[in-house]
Parts: C-alpha cells; structure tokens; sequence
C-alpha cells in the first residue's frame, strides 16, 4: 500500500469521527510541519505553536477534504497559510526574529567552542562554519518567494521534482528552473567565503 492510499484510509477513518486515525496523521506529517514552518517563522518559540494550529485547522477542513491532491499537499498549504497569518498578526518580521535567536546562539555556542571543542576543531574553523551557515541563511532569505520555496522543498523537505510541481503548481521544467536559479544565487553568496571556482555549486 503507497503512503497516499495510507493516508486515504486514515482520512476516510476521521471523517467517520475516529480521531485516533487523525492523531496517526499528526504523528506522521508533525516533523515535516515543523521543518516547514521552522523555514517560514524562524522563531523556535513560535514553531509549535503554528504546527499545532495547522493541525487543528487541517482537522477542522478535513470533512472538505477531497483528495484531489496528495494529502501532505493540502497540509502543506494549509501550514504556510497558518504561518503567514501569524507573523501578520504578531508584526513580527521573521529576519528580527531570527537575529535575536543568532545573537543567543553566538553566546551559547561562545562558551561550547571555548570549553569543548571537539577533535579537528578551532576556534577559527567554528567561526568558519557558523560564516558559512549564515551566508547560506541570508541567501536563501535573500531569494524570490518562488525560489525560496523551491529550494527548501528540495533541499530541507526532500520532495521529488513531481511533488514540488504540484504543491507549485507549475510544470516541471519551471522547478528545476527554479531550483537552479537559487543554487546559483546561493553559490554567488557562498564564494568568497570558500573560495570556490566560477562554476562550482554546492
């Protein structure tokens, strides 16, 4: 049984009113939400939050179900839409946020990188990496909505090209165009920081 017809069968159980099968859902699809929503928010407090919102919303919809798409599909979407509200009705701006928590990282990982580096590592090839990890950060904060979306379901969700055509909504060709625009732009980014060749990508 593919994990479409899985997720079929659980949702035919929910809306017969077996909130077990929807709990079987939450379990499955939950880490997929965070990851998703951790992209969007960028605040950790926040992320849960947002996750359980979208959960309670899905089971809210999901009489309307209709499984014209794949049922991640119809979560997702309702995930990006629960976590665009929240950061309208907070005002916050998900770059703010996200420095406050870089500025609480620098001083956690400070006391980590001078009491317990491990084998290999200087206090110079931390600084390296956490520059590197920033950069890829901001260059992907830097991307179009299209790209930025593209290349997190890539890259961060895993999907398959078909997938993220249809969460997109677009042919195939315009995804890989996509994902290709923004590996592009990232390497851009990332070159003088590693020094690489013209033509290189990560």
């Amino acid at each position: 049984m593919s994990a479409s017809d899985a997720d079929a069968l659980l949702i035919e159980r929910v809306k017969r009113g077996d909130v077990k099968a929807f709990e079987m859902l939450v379990v499955k699809y939950q880490r997929r939400i965070e990851r998703l929503v951790g992209r969007m928010v960028r605040d950790v407090d926040l992320v849960q939050d947002i996750a359980q919102e979208t959960f309670v919303r899905a089971y809210r919809a999901i009489p309307q179900f209709r499984g014209e798409s794949a049922f991640y599909t119809w979560l997702y979407r309702i995930a990006v839409n629960t976590a665009k509200k929240a950061l309208v009705e907070l005002k916050r701006d998900p770059l703010v946020t996200e420095s406050a928590r870089a500025s609480r990282d620098d001083d956690d990982e400070t006391s980590r990188t001078e009491n317990e580096l491990s084998d290999g590592e200087t206090p110079e090839s931390v600084l390296a990496g956490k520059q590197v990890a920033a950069a890829v950060n901001s260059a992907v904060d830097a991307l179009s909505d299209d790209l930025r979306q593209a290349i997190t379901l890539r890259e961060i969700e895993g999907l398959s090209y078909e997938e993220i055509a249809e969460l997109m909504n677009c042919p195939i060709g315009t995804v890989r165009s996509r994902i290709f625009r923004a590996r592009e732009a990232i390497a851009t980014r990332l070159r003088p920081l590693l020094d690489t060749r013209e033509g290189e990508r990560w």
